[in-house]
C-alpha cells in the first residue's frame, strides 16, 4: 500500500524551482495590426532587468533573465553588474534573423552564401555576448520557409541549415549549448524549415552533445500531444529548454496555463517522470507577449501558474499510479491522476510563501507596492522598448 504525498513532502522540490523570464515580455507588444504602448514600459535593457527583478523579489521563482539580440544590445558588463545588484543574473541569449530585409527568403537556409554568412556571423556575435555575460545557452528560432509549392528546394534548405548550424556550433565554448526551437507555421505557411520536434532533433543530433531542442508550448498544431513530445525528448536526452506560454489557436504567446491548465499539468508530470524537474540541463523559461494585461503582473501570474501545476503534479501518488497501470486498471489510474490535478494547492502555497519571507499573494503585493506607479512617473521620455527594440 502506497502512502499519498502531502504538501510538506514536496516543498524542497518547489524551493529549487527556477523559471527564466524573457526580457522582451516587459516591452510593448500587440497584434499584427497594432502595438500598444503603456505607461512605465522599459526603454532599455536595464529597465527590463529591473522589472524582471521585481517578479523574482515577489515570487522567489525567477532568478534569471533571457536576452534578445539585437534588441538588448548594450554594455553587457554594466548590465550583468546591474542584474547582480538587483539579485538576478543574465541567462539565455536569443538570436534574431527575422527582422532584416536580407532575410526575406531565409537566413541560415538562404540560397545566397553571402546572406547565410551574414546570418551565421550574427549568431557568432551572440556567442560573443554569451562570453561576456556568462550565459550558457544560445537559443535559435528561425522564421524561415516558403509560402507556395515549388517556391523553394526544401531538401537543399535542410542541407544549408545543417552547414550553417555546424559553423555556429563549432564556435561554442566547452560549457555552452545551442538550443534549436521549432514552430509548425508562421510566418511561412507552405513549409517551415524547422516545423517540429523531429526536424529540430535531427538537426541537433547531427551536431553533437552540446546541441539541444527547445520546446515552445505554443508552437504545435491543434490537438498535438505535447506531453508525449516532452517524454520523448527527455528519453532521448535532447530536451534543452522550454518556452512556456499558452495558446487557443496558434502562437498566441499568452500567460502559461491560461488556455489549458490541465495540459500544463500533464506536461509537468512528464517532466517529473523523465527527471527534468530541477535538472540543470532542462531550462524552464517563459516566452510571452503581454498585449492587454499589465506586463509585470502577467509574468508574475505565469510563474505562479507553473509553480501551482508543478505542486499538483508532485502530489501524484506515483506508486499507486504505476500499480494501476501495470494491472491495466484504467479507471483507477485515471482517478489517481485526476485527484492530483483537482487538488487545490493555492492555500498551501500561500502559507509556504509567507514562511519563506515572500508575500502570500504576489500580485496583490505588487499592486500595493507602488512600483507600477513609480515607473510610470519615472520612465517618461525616450523610446519605449517593444518589437524590434
Amino acid at each position: 500500500m502506497s502512502t499519498p504525498r502531502t504538501f510538506s513532502d514536496i516543498t524542497d522540490q518547489l524551493a529549487a524551482q527556477a523559471i527564466e523570464l524573457p526580457s522582451w515580455a516587459f516591452g510593448n507588444s500587440g497584434t499584427r495590426f497594432k502595438v500598444f504602448g503603456t505607461p512605465g514600459t522599459p526603454r532599455d535593457p536595464f529597465e527590463k532587468i529591473a522589472d524582471a527583478a521585481k517578479v523574482d523579489e515577489l515570487t522567489g521563482l525567477a532568478p534569471q533573465v533571457a536576452l534578445h539580440i539585437p534588441w538588448d544590445l548594450c554594455d553587457f558588463d554594466e548590465l550583468a553588474t546591474h542584474a547582480e545588484d538587483l539579485g538576478v543574473r543574465l541567462g539565455t541569449v536569443n538570436s534574431n534573423t527575422f527582422q532584416d530585409d536580407d532575410f526575406k527568403f531565409g537566413a541560415l537556409t538562404h540560397e545566397d552564401q553571402a546572406i547565410r554568412t551574414k546570418a551565421i556571423d550574427h549568431h557568432l556575435e551572440c556567442i560573443d555576448v554569451m562570453d561576456r555575460t556568462g550565459s550558457r545557452d544560445l537559443k535559435i528560432w528561425l522564421a524561415e520557409g516558403s509560402n507556395y509549392p515549388g517556391q523553394a528546394d526544401m531538401r537543399g534548405r535542410q542541407d544549408r541549415l545543417h552547414d550553417s548550424l555546424t559553423r555556429i556550433y563549432d564556435r561554442l565554448g566547452d560549457e555552452q549549448r545551442l538550443v534549436l526551437e521549432y514552430k509548425f507555421f508562421e510566418p511561412s505557411f507552405y513549409h517551415t524549415d524547422v516545423p517540429d520536434w523531429g526536424t529540430s532533433y535531427a538537426q541537433v543530433a547531427a551536431l553533437g552533445e552540446k546541441a539541444m531542442v527547445c520546446l515552445d508550448t505554443g508552437h504545435h498544431a491543434p490537438g498535438t500531444n505535447i506531453e508525449f513530445i516532452v517524454m520523448q525528448l527527455l528519453r532521448l536526452g535532447k530536451l534543452g529548454s522550454f518556452d512556456f506560454n499558452s495558446r487557443f489557436y496558434a502562437d498566441d504567446d499568452l500567460m502559461v496555463g491560461a488556455a489549458d491548465p490541465f495540459q500544463l499539468f500533464r506536461i509537468i508530470h512528464e517532466v517529473i517522470r523523465g527527471g527534468g524537474l530541477n535538472n540543470p540541463n532542462v531550462a524552464f523559461m517563459l516566452d510571452q507577449c503581454h498585449n492587454v494585461e499589465n506586463k509585470i503582473e502577467g509574468q508574475i501570474r505565469s510563474v505562479l501558474n507553473v509553480q501551482e501545476m508543478t505542486a499538483r503534479a508532485l502530489l501524484i501518488d506515483t506508486e499507486a499510479l504505476q500499480e494501476a497501470q501495470r494491472a491495466g486498471d484504467v479507471i483507477t489510474a485515471n482517478d489517481i491522476f485526476m485527484d492530483a490535478f483537482y487538488t487545490d494547492v493555492r492555500p498551501d502555497l500561500a502559507e509556504w510563501r509567507v514562511s519563506r519571507g515572500l508575500p502570500a499573494d504576489p500580485i496583490r503585493a505588487f499592486r500595493d507596492s507602488g512600483y507600477q506607479q513609480q515607473i510610470a512617473a519615472d520612465r517618461v521620455g525616450g523610446t519605449q522598448a517593444g518589437w524590434g527594440a
